[in-house]
């Protein structure tokens, strides 16, 4: 089975490359760093919204151009190598997934159109802060049309205009789509590891939401976040790779009592070791890939695996670059923590490595004992 990208999806990915390269420069991540005001680049974003990524894998009919899901991970990779300030992640792996997952035809068709052109950000808002999320710790309440508690964080929770959010009800939970541009609705800006990735404290007090339809919040979440794993899974692998490439790049040029440092064994090994981590998440990622693109039945375990192989790479990966650039790599001029930055921060983005562990090891088993049952019943 070929797991590759098609010669168009290839072609796809190199418009996207050549066009990220003059519009989101290393200035470009930088000046939104440097600037405590922005929390993402409006001009990169209503260039990215025009060129009709936001709606990639959207159906036509909620005004998307239906590319497909591996189109988005292909695009996903590319925005990860530019570590682009944008909300793409927030507006199209949560929001717009959480949408068509579990949103009712009014509301995609209220709101989609807006989320493909790139005229609407939206996010989801779940966590509540540190700790696995459960039924038991959710204290945000829908009660009588309103919600009534606090998200921390919400990533790009100031720039966004809609959420969908997490909260507890009569009979368990739900999802609720929020206007946080209306009442009861407060937001403050958090610091964080990556500042070109806004993070928001959200707090509602009797603020009108609106339900989505079904009766468990708690694996629609699930379900949601498998989707985005696999998507994030990408952007984590094209920062990885980007990450690489400035390492090497970095030992051919750089030399040290007369010889280029790439050419002593302990940069070779860290070279290696970086390629090894690469190469392992992008063959779960584009497994995730296939499982997403037709809904297959792995798509959990898929998802797991994409999740954890491609954080794992991502932090080592930006980890030894930093230390393959030696002294310059720890300093603010040099490019370098832009990519420890992203990498710190998607790694966390919808709940850590460890937690994504036990799912996969979760899911693994529940694998294996399905798999014994089937061959028991076939004896």
């Amino acid at each position: 089975m070929n797991f590759d990208y098609s010669d168009e999806q290839k072609a796809l990915k190199d418009q996207a490359r050549r066009f990220l390269s003059d519009v989101c420069a290393p200035q470009v991540v930088r000046a939104v760093l440097e600037d405590p005001g922005r929390d993402h680049d409006a001009a990169l974003w209503s260039r990215i919204g025009a060129q009709g990524w936001c709606g990639a894998a959207i159906p036509e009919a909620y005004g998307g151009f239906a590319f497909g899901y591996v189109e988005l991970c292909g695009l996903a990779e590319e925005l990860g190598r530019a570590v682009a300030p944008v909300p793409f992640a927030s507006s199209i792996y949560q929001f717009a997934e959480a949408l068509l997952q579990a949103g009712s035809e009014a509301q995609k068709l209220a709101l989609l159109p807006d989320v493909a052109s790139g005229a609407l950000i939206g996010t989801l808002a779940f966590s509540e802060g540190p700790g696995i999320m459960s039924a038991q710790r959710l204290a945000t309440q829908f009660s009588n049309g309103a919600l009534n508690g606090v998200k921390i964080p919400v990533t790009d929770g100031c720039a966004a205009q809609r959420a969908v959010v997490l909260a507890r009800n009569d009979t368990g939970t739900g999802l609720y789509l929020v206007d946080l541009e209306g009442p009861g609705v407060s937001r403050r800006s958090l610091s964080s590891i990556d500042p070109t990735r806004g993070a928001a404290e959200l707090r509602f007090d009797n603020a009108p939401a609106e339900p989505l339809p079904g009766d468990d919040g708690l694996a629609q979440l699930a379900r949601i976040h498998d989707r985005t794993a696999v998507l994030l899974a990408f952007e984590q692998l094209g920062g990885a790779d980007r990450a690489l490439e400035m390492a090497r790049d970095y030992a051919l040029e750089r030399y040290a009592f007369g010889r280029q440092i790439g050419s002593y064994q302990a940069i070779k090994h860290k070279l290696a070791d970086v390629f090894v981590k690469n190469e392992v998440a992008r063959a779960n990622a584009y497994y995730g890939a296939w499982a997403l693109a037709g809904d297959a039945p792995e798509l959990p375990l898929a998802a797991a695996a994409a999740r954890v192989a491609a954080s794992e790479a991502y932090w080592f990966a930006a980890k030894e670059n930093i230390q393959a650039h030696g002294g310059i790599g720890f300093t603010w001029e040099a490019d370098c923590h832009f990519y420890y930055r992203r990498a710190g921060h998607l790694g966390l983005a919808i709940g850590g490595r460890r937690e994504w562990q036990r799912r996969l090891t979760d899911r693994l088993e529940a694998s294996m004992a399905s798999e014994q049952a089937a061959g028991a019943r076939a004896a």
